[in-house]
């Protein structure tokens, strides 16, 4: 095992994943499952049974204390007040420049919230919480003491009932049980996910892990249920205009540029980044966009996009579409070449390739709010 790998931390699932002939990677410090059998086959059963995923790298904080929601309403760019208990929330922290510090998932529990963040962004994440933090406010990081898997996939809720109490047909997309059952673990289980389709993502303690991804590959089998890997994570969030952070935002865009103006709520009051991002609103220069291949290529971070020799931007994400058998891709582009019909060159590594900026989702048929 090479240095990086051996760094990494093991999840609660690792010896699944290498029994089930996963190929692992260090990603978020976290060895993880990249996939098992096949990228495509595993993004296919995603989009028409189901798929689970071991998502335990992402760090999740607990927020709590009477000022908890004065403070969240400083700190993130959403407005946490039209939250109510058992309901989560997509939001972002941002700096005073209107740079993205992280996107992250606010649900609000009974006792105070619990923030669901990117792993490679939890250090950074934590200290720039703490360091505003307010005497009525009590932050704690429960990373280390939570697990989290991810069942995606149009017959997700069939399987996912087989194994707990609930009754799922009442759970609203985005919406939380914050003490279920789970093969009779405690657990939250939270209508959200990253895949455009009808999907849960299960909280518990690292030891109730096993049990909770035993018993819905069990019960699953017959549905059609298949391990998943990071890699079809990225090719089914790619073809909703899921933004990554690292490719898509970071602390050089603006949520405006990077299409994140619907989670912004200026009308709630100050908070960090408002004078910057509303700037932004009045002026952009730059939008996020997506575009598909004309021609056989597969786009790429970082490769130059062209219109009329000119370069206008680049690729942030780029991938071969499995559900459109295309290369699609993500990336900024100068305004006002944002339109959708526009057509455009990629360049691949010294090759201008045709491509065209189209409407988002590139997948439409996706299940996750029916």
């Amino acid at each position: 095992m090479d240095r990086v790998l051996s760094k990494a931390k093991k999840t609660p699932l690792y010896e699944r994943h290498v029994s089930l002939d996963g190929t692992m990677v260090s990603f978020g410090g976290y060895l993880l499952p990249t996939y098992y059998s096949s990228i495509v086959q595993e993004h296919h059963s995603i989009r028409r049974n189901a798929g689970l995923f071991d998502v335990s790298h992402m760090g999740e904080f607990y927020l709590s204390g009477p000022d908890a929601e004065s403070f969240l309403q400083k700190m993130t760019v959403n407005d946490v007040a039209d939250l109510h208990q058992g309901q989560a929330q997509y939001s972002a922290m941002c700096y005073e420049n209107g740079g993205i510090v992280d996107d992250l998932l606010i649900y609000k529990k009974k006792n105070g919230y619990m923030l669901v963040v990117n792993a490679s962004n939890r250090n950074k994440d934590f200290q720039w919480l703490d360091s505003h933090l307010e005497s009525n406010v009590q932050l704690k990081d429960q990373s280390e003491e939570t697990a989290l898997v991810a069942i995606q996939g149009p017959r997700s809720r069939e399987i996912l009932q087989q194994i707990i109490d609930s009754d799922l047909s009442d759970l609203a997309f985005y919406h939380f049980i914050e003490n279920g059952k789970a093969a009779g673990k405690s657990a939250v289980i939270a209508r959200t996910g990253y895949t455009g389709e009808l999907g849960y993502e299960i909280y518990a303690t690292p030891d109730a892990i096993l049990p909770i991804w035993d018993a819905l590959m069990k019960v699953g089998e017959k549905p059609g249920i298949v391990p998943a890997g990071l890699a079809c994570r990225d090719t089914l969030r790619m073809e909703m205009k899921y933004a990554l952070y690292g490719n898509d935002i970071d602390e050089n865009t603006n949520p405006i540029e990077a299409g994140l103006g619907w989670i912004i709520k200026p009308d709630k009051g100050d908070f960090i980044g408002r004078y910057a991002i509303l700037k932004k609103k009045e002026k952009p220069d730059r939008k996020l966009v997506c575009f598909e291949m004309m021609e056989r290529a597969i786009p790429r971070y970082d490769f130059k996009i062209l219109k009329n020799d000119n370069e206008i931007g680049s690729v942030t994400s780029g991938t071969m579409s499995p559900s459109l058998e295309k290369g699609i891709g993500l990336g900024y582009v100068a305004i006002p070449h944002h339109t959708p019909g526009t057509e455009i060159m990629i360049d691949i590594r010294g090759r201008k390739k045709a491509a065209v900026i189209v409407k988002p989702p590139f997948y439409k048929s996706g299940t996750a709010i029916g």
